[in-house]
Order: C-alpha cells, then sequence, then structure tokens
C-alpha cells in the first residue's frame, strides 16, 4: 500500500467516524437541550465535511490537529450522563484530558467536567420564549436564521412575528419577496432548511417554526397578544429609535423588553456580549446591543487591558459598504455617505470608540477612532493601536490571544488565525465577535498593533442572539467551565 492509498483509508476512517457522531449530536440537542461544541464552534446541524473541518481549524489556534478519533470517546461518555440545558465542548475535554494525571478513564473525566450540568445542580429546561422582529433588513433576517437554527430543541427562543411596514395593498406579493430574501442571500448563501408561504394567514414557515409577518407603521399600533405572543422580546433593527422614550414605544401588550441592534443613546445600556452583559439589571426593559464595530474591538481590548493594561488607543476601521450608502452618486445627509459606495473608499465617522466608555466603564484609557467604507459588502477589519502600560513582546501578546480565544470567557467572542494568505471573503459567516490576525500583529516596547476581522453582518447577528438568548433565560452554561 503506497502513502497516498495510507492517508485516503485514514480519511475514510475519519469519515465514517464524523457520519456516526451526526446522531449523537443531534440527539442530545433535541431530548436534552445540550449544544455539543468544538473549541466554541457549535457541531449542531453541521455536515460531516464541517466536522472533520472544524477538527481540523484546530491547529490554527491550539497549535495542532484534533482527531475525531480523539474526541468521539467524549462524546460517546456524554450519552450516559443524565445531562441538563447545556452548551459542552469536546475539544477542550479532549484537550485537557491527557494533561490530568490522576488516572481517571474517560467516562470518569466527562463526568467530573461537566458535574454541574448533571444532578440536582444542573439547569431545569425552559419553556420556550417568544421573539418578535421589528424590521428585517440584513441584521433582521440573519438574526431570524440563528433564531429558527437554534429552535430545534424548542426549549429556547422561538421567533413568532416579524413586524415590517404596510405592503401597500400588495401584501401577498410583499410576503413571498420578504421569504425569498430570507431563502437566499448574496453573501451569506441559502437558507439551510425549507420555507413556505402561507399568504392567507400571512405567516412564513421555515423549518416548520410559524412566523407572523404583521404589517405597521407604528409600533403603538400593533397588539401582539391577538397573535398569541406573550412576555417577548422584541428585537428592533430598524434604528428609527435609539433612545429610552423611543424604544419604549415598543412595549406593548405581549412585549416584555426591547433589544436594539444599533448603539443605544442617553441611559440606554450598550452591552457586548461575554463583556458586560451580566451587569444587565433582571428589570431592564429596554437595552441595546451596541454597534458591530464595538463589539469587535471591546473583547480583544479587554483582553489586552486585562493583562498588559492600556494607556491610550486608536481605532481604524476599514468598513463594508452598507445600505445606508448610495449606489451612485446621490443625496445624502451625510456629506461624503452619498458617493458611490461600490465605486469609492469613503471617509466617515464610528461612534465605537466612544461606546467603549460604556461597555467597559473600568477603562481608563482614552480610545479614539475613524473610519473608511470600502467597496466590498461584507467583512471589515479594525486596526487596534495601542499603548500599553508595560513593555512586552509580540510572542507574548499572540500567546496571550490565543489562550484567551480557547479558553476564557471570551472565546466565543474573540478567534484567532495564523494563516499567512487570510483575506476578508475568508471570515464571511464567522460567528465570532472579531479574530486575531496573528500574522499581521505588530508589538514593539510598549506599543501593540491588533488586526482584527469581523464579519459585521453575521458576526454582529451571533453576537446581538446571545445578548437575547441570555435575558431571556436560555443562555445555558458551558463545559468545562472557562478559565476567568
Amino acid at each position: 500500500m503506497t502513502l497516498n492509498d495510507d492517508s485516503f483509508t485514514n480519511w475514510k476512517n475519519r469519515e465514517e467516524i464524523a457520519e456516526s457522531m451526526i446522531p449523537i449530536i443531534g440527539k442530545l440537542h433535541r431530548e436534552r437541550d445540550v449544544t455539543v461544541l468544538l473549541h466554541s464552534r457549535s457541531l449542531v446541524n453541521t455536515s460531516v465535511i464541517s466536522i472533520l473541518k472544524a477538527h481540523r481549524f484546530a491547529r490554527q489556534i491550539a497549535g495542532a490537529e484534533l482527531s475525531v478519533t480523539e474526541t468521539m470517546p467524549f462524546l460517546q461518555a456524554l450519552t450516559t450522563l443524565d445531562l441538563g440545558p447545556s452548551q459542552i465542548d469536546i475539544g477542550m475535554l479532549a484537550a485537557t484530558y491527557p494533561a490530568d494525571d490522576r488516572g481517571l478513564s474517560v467516562e470518569e473525566f466527562t463526568a467530573e467536567a461537566v458535574a454541574g450540568a448533571t444532578g440536582a445542580d444542573r439547569t431545569e429546561r425552559r419553556a420556550p420564549r417568544d421573539v418578535v422582529l421589528y424590521g428585517f433588513g440584513r441584521i433582521g433576517r440573519l438574526v431570524a436564521r440563528l433564531l429558527i437554527e437554534k429552535a430545534g430543541s424548542g426549549n429556547g427562543l422561538r421567533l413568532r412575528a416579524i413586524v415590517v411596514r404596510g405592503g401597500g395593498g400588495r401584501a401577498d406579493e410583499d410576503l413571498v419577496k420578504r421569504a425569498s430574501l430570507l431563502r437566499r442571500d448574496s453573501i451569506h448563501g441559502q437558507f439551510q432548511g425549507t420555507i413556505t408561504v402561507d399568504e392567507a394567514t400571512s405567516t412564513i414557515v421555515a423549518n416548520g417554526n410559524e412566523i407572523k409577518v404583521i404589517y405597521s407603521d407604528d409600533p403603538m399600533s400593533v397588539d401582539y397578544t391577538a397573535y398569541g405572543i406573550s412576555d417577548a422580546i422584541l428585537i428592533d433593527n430598524t434604528g428609527k429609535w435609539r433612545d429610552r422614550e423611543g424604544l419604549s414605544r415598543h412595549l406593548r401588550p405581549g412585549i416584555a423588553k426591547v433589544v436594539l441592534t444599533a448603539p443605544g443613546k442617553g441611559d440606554v445600556p450598550n452591552i457586548v456580549h461575554g463583556v458586560n452583559h451580566e451587569t444587565l439589571k433582571p428589570d431592564e426593559t429596554v437595552l441595546s446591543c451596541a454597534s458591530c464595530t464595538t463589539n469587535a474591538i471591546v473583547p480583544p481590548l479587554k483582553a489586552m487591558d486585562d493583562e498588559f493594561g492600556v494607556v491610550r488607543g486608536h481605532v481604524e476601521t476599514v468598513h463594508s459598504f452598507t445600505n445606508d450608502q448610495n449606489l451612485l452618486d446621490n443625496y445624502h445627509k451625510a456629506d461624503r455617505r452619498g458617493r458611490s459606495a461600490p465605486l469609492n473608499m469613503v471617509i466617515t465617522e464610528t461612534g465605537a470608540a466612544s461606546a467603549v466608555a460604556k461597555a467597559l466603564p473600568g477603562l481608563q484609557a482614552k480610545i479614539t477612532g475613524s473610519s473608511i467604507r470600502v467597496p466590498v459588502p461584507d467583512v471589515s477589519i479594525a486596526i487596534l493601536n495601542l499603548q500599553l502600560a508595560r513593555e512586552t513582546t509580540r510572542e507574548e501578546v499572540l500567546d496571550h490571544l490565543r489562550e484567551v480565544s480557547l479558553t476564557s470567557p471570551l472565546k466565543r467572542q474573540i478567534d484567532f488565525i495564523t494563516a499567512p494568505d487570510a483575506v476578508s471573503s475568508d471570515f464571511i459567516g464567522s460567528r465570532h465577535a472579531s479574530i486575531v490576525d496573528a500574522g499581521a500583529t505588530k508589538v514593539e516596547g510598549d506599543n501593540a498593533i491588533l488586526y482584527l476581522w469581523y464579519d459585521n453582518e453575521f458576526g454582529y447577528s451571533c453576537q446581538v442572539v446571545r445578548v437575547v438568548q441570555y435575558v431571556s433565560g436560555v443562555e445555558y452554561p458551558t463545559y468545562p467551565a472557562p478559565v476567568a
């Protein structure tokens, strides 16, 4: 047998193991509300190839590729436990087990590592929480995809309705067009599942989820209880109202909380999941998920400040164009944004730097910021230039950020990549708030420059859903527990 034959045989063996993982992962999710992760990446509803690629990608952050032969025993061990709702990272179990010198079996080690998800201390399954989307643009449709994807267990968030402006007397055509935009996306690809439209009831049915489409031009005109919706979280994707008074217009019968997918103004809390979401008061009814750029820079900024201290910093964002800009030169209330988005680099402002103070009130460093819109439709990069409180080295900074991406409470926010040829399109669909580009990182003395990629559409939408899961009480604990 040749070396090539050995490689192919090994590949086929791993394919077979990955295939056998899929029903186990699916059953744990449906029956026990357990989400199986691999280094913070969900393996629920993924393909054989996606599982194998997730294992291979581990070498980018951990330095060595994981094999399904290493993780499968831990997955099988989970099936023997009486698990409650949780997220369990089999990548972390496989990575930490070899260092344990107590002679425990895989089953014993796994049971100990996920002990909080079993027995009397485990989280109980909760009734599903209703969610309403107000606005159905770029972020609204991606949030809808995520909510539908996560509805598999039937005990989490449940998208019940979408509110859009009046159909102009052609509601049937409007409904079909909106369903089509959910089904196909030029950047993010096809919807994973089936979508049908019931024009008689103004309903979109996506993977069995019945989603009522409500037409209204005024949030105060809607009584959500008339649609069987109660105690819901409403996600405002329009950005039309940003202060407490305006957003409180949504607090209608059936709506308990309002979440804004844009920076909030005044006393509206700006929340970056992973950084300050636990500061939310249980009785808070109006909150903001800040901006995509704020979500991209605040987690790595916190990671750097915790380890090295940050004296001051500047963030320059090279941002993909958005629907707020014009395709061709035309009138716009902001001078430069009126110029053609696909033909120009456009200097504009960013509120991300000033928003840092809301998300990280303990950070004493002054952070400034500016932005350039460029002719790409998605994925941006933030260049974070920091003066640190002490001198360090490039290797120390990268080792710290790699470890943060693997084991810390910020591991769902910060990803880490060492690929030397990475470009923006490689990060379309990333579920992290930002991705540290190790190859581009520069450190000299007390100065560090980080290059942070982020999918300003999908990565941000994932952060929004995490915040909604938290405030709704369906964000379940992760095991093994992240290292604080």
